[in-house]
């Protein structure tokens, strides 16, 4: 019985990693998740912890009352998303983010940056 324990254990802790990073999940961005800068950017680029499948990646930027600020189609490049922005006034802005990896796994998730203008 501690046999099949140890190698049950064993087998957990061997594979969890493997299990665990199996999905892009987001690594960084810029702006930066949170932030608040005082020049408006004129892109947005967020970067995952693995390559994506740049037919079913989307990101969408918009403003507080809900318009889009992302001038449409991202660009992706390996673990990179970009998009081109609209030109920005001062104000928080929401980043939606939808990312599949090019091993079919999906991720999602939302933060916000703003824009102090000064």
């Amino acid at each position: 019985m501690r046999l099949l324990i140890a190698f049950t254990t064993a087998a957990i802790v061997i594979l969890a990693p493997v299990v665990a990073s199996a999905h892009a999940h987001l690594d960084h961005a810029s702006p930066p998740v949170g932030a608040t800068v005082s020049t408006a950017p004129h892109d947005l680029t967020i970067w995952f912890t693995q390559n994506l499948e740049p037919a079913f990646s989307t990101v969408a930027v918009t403003d507080s009352a809900g318009a889009r600020v992302d001038e449409g189609k991202p660009r992706i490049n390996g673990n990179t998303m970009s998009a081109a922005l609209k030109v920005l006034s001062p104000g928080t802005y929401h980043v939606h983010w939808h990312a599949v990896s090019v091993d079919t796994h999906t991720t999602q998730g939302d933060f916000t940056f703003t824009v102090s203008g000064k």
